[in-house]
């Protein structure tokens, strides 16, 4: 039996401490009113689905040799991450940004940032992608990416892992 691959997106979802992902900093970022989301795009699915995906994709026969792309849905802009945190998170959301950052602004932060510098050449670019293979073949069902990303929003605030509630 070959081995299948999982080619996961940005994976969110609850945090269990304060040792998390590049993936949940972006979120963190938003909660904690980073000064706005540069139009950027990306697919995001929850770990858990990511597990349930891994499981299916070593036990299922039909995966041998495969590969599969983990995201729940279509992707999103982060703009449209930020709305969603904003509409959903009540109180714990009022810091969240919802500007949309122009490309020149993010290229003249990146020349200072080096986190920023990565993030240059998705400027602008639709990732889409599907994960209806893995659902056809391995009957995996990911949970919504909105599910997904208000959980590691909730898991955050839960914790005390923003700043204003650390303080507290």
């Amino acid at each position: 039996m070959q081995l299948s691959v999982i080619n996961p997106v940005t994976v969110v979802g609850p945090v269990l401490g304060a040792d998390y992902s590049h993936s949940i900093r972006l979120i963190w970022g938003m909660l904690d009113g980073q000064l706005g989301n540069p139009r950027i795009n990306s697919g995001f699915v929850d770990v858990r689905d990511v597990a349930d995906l891994h499981v299916r994709a070593m036990t299922h026969e039909a995966a041998s040799g495969e590969r599969f792309i983990a995201i729940a849905g279509e992707s999103m802009w982060l703009a449209d991450v930020a709305l969603l945190l904003k509409a959903r998170m009540g109180h714990a959301g009022r810091r969240v940004s919802t500007r949309v950052l122009p490309n020149w602004l993010v290229r003249l932060g990146a020349l200072r940032d080096p986190a920023l510098r990565g993030s240059l050449p998705l400027l602008g670019r639709n990732l889409n992608a599907t994960g209806q293979k893995a659902m056809s073949l391995l009957g995996w069902s990911p949970r919504p990416r909105e599910e997904a990303i208000v959980a590691t929003a909730e898991s955050l605030v839960r914790l005390g892992l923003l700043r204003e509630t650390k303080s507290r």
